[in-house]
């Protein structure tokens, strides 16, 4: 009968979790707690789409107009979460591309203005605040940079660019590529 009692009962009881410690009164008792926080899609930017008219001139003529807005988002979710918007562009060309059907990368600058808007923490600072700042699209330089906080973040400018078109430049509808990356 003994044997049979022990199985009975052992049956009937449920099973307690496993204790983390017995601490005596008086005292606090620890329990460690652990949860993930997890990044989302990471480091990425988005453009206008194409093509964008930024309005028309005469040779000789500067032309200048608004990009549309560029975003940065930043869901990496890190410590240090900084990053650099880079800006380049390519020559703006008609017809079949001839010298006077080419206005040069030299001859197109940006600017990007000021944020239209942030989230996240931290300090954001635009590469060219304003029109006296604007650099001309034959070299990659910084649009927007993110130079401290951590966490996710974001931030869009509405970029101008301007053309100044040259005295040679034959009439037509001149298609180039401005391009932006972010690291």
């Amino acid at each position: 009968m003994g044997v049979m009692a022990v199985t009975a009962l052992a049956g009937g009881v449920t099973a307690r979790p496993a204790l983390a410690g017995t601490c005596p009164a008086a005292t606090t008792c620890d329990t460690t707690v652990l949860f993930t926080v997890s990044a989302d899609e990471g480091l990425a930017i988005s453009v206008p789409d194409g093509p964008v008219g930024i309005g028309s001139g005469t040779p000789g003529d500067q032309i200048s107009g608004p990009l549309g807005p560029v975003t940065v988002s930043d869901d990496r979710a890190a410590l240090n979460a900084t990053w650099v918007a880079t800006v380049s562009g390519t020559s703006f060309t008609t017809g079949g591309g001839s010298g006077a059907e080419t206005i040069p990368a030299g001859a197109i600058s940006y600017w990007s203005g000021l944020a239209t808007s942030t989230t996240g923490a931290g300090t954001f600072v635009p590469g060219q605040p304003d029109a006296a700042s604007a650099e001309h699209l034959d070299a990659p330089y910084a649009a927007f940079r993110k130079i401290s906080g951590a966490g996710g973040n974001s931030c869009t400018w509405n970029p101008t660019v301007v053309v100044d078109i040259p005295d040679g430049a034959v009439s037509g509808t001149y298609r180039g590529t401005i391009s932006h990356s972010v690291a």
